[in-house]
C-alpha cells in the first residue's frame, strides 16, 4: 500500500524570493514559491497510471512566517481523502528549528493527459 505521506527538504536559493517571483520586494521565500513546493510534495503522493498526470484545483494557505535565503524547508504532504479521482492533502512547511512556516489545504485531480491537453485551445 502506498504511504499516506511525502516529505522533501529544499533550500532556498535567490531565485525563490519574493523579489525574483515579483510578489514583494523582499529577498525572502516567495509565497509563489511556498505553493510550488507544496504543490510538488502533495503530487508525489498519487500513483498514476501511464498516460496520466495530476492538476492542482485548489489551495487555501497561509504563509505564517518568513525564510531567508539559505534556510532549509520541510514540507510534508499529507494524503486526508481520496474521492475518485480528487485527492485532498494536509501540506505543513517548516524551518530547520521545526517552526511552521506555512500550512495549506490542497486538493489534486487525476487527469488523462491527451483528453486534458485537448481541451486547451
Amino acid at each position: 500500500m502506498q504511504s499516506n505521506s511525502f516529505s522533501q527538504t529544499i533550500q532556498v536559493t535567490e531565485d525563490q524570493t519574493a523579489i525574483q517571483y515579483g510578489s514583494g520586494l523582499l529577498p525572502v521565500f516567495a509565497t509563489p514559491a511556498v505553493i510550488a513546493l507544496m504543490e510538488n510534495t502533495a503530487m508525489q503522493l498519487i500513483p498514476l497510471p501511464d498516460g496520466f498526470s495530476s492538476v492542482g484545483i485548489s489551495i487555501n494557505m497561509q504563509h505564517v512566517k518568513a525564510s531567508p535565503v539559505g534556510a532549509y524547508v520541510q514540507c510534508t504532504a499529507t494524503v486526508t481523502s481520496v474521492e475518485g479521482r480528487k485527492y485532498t492533502f494536509e501540506i505543513i512547511a517548516s524551518d530547520s528549528n521545526s517552526d511552521v512556516i506555512a500550512k495549506a489545504v490542497h486538493e489534486r485531480v487525476v487527469v488523462d493527459i491527451t483528453k486534458f491537453l485537448s481541451k486547451i485551445v
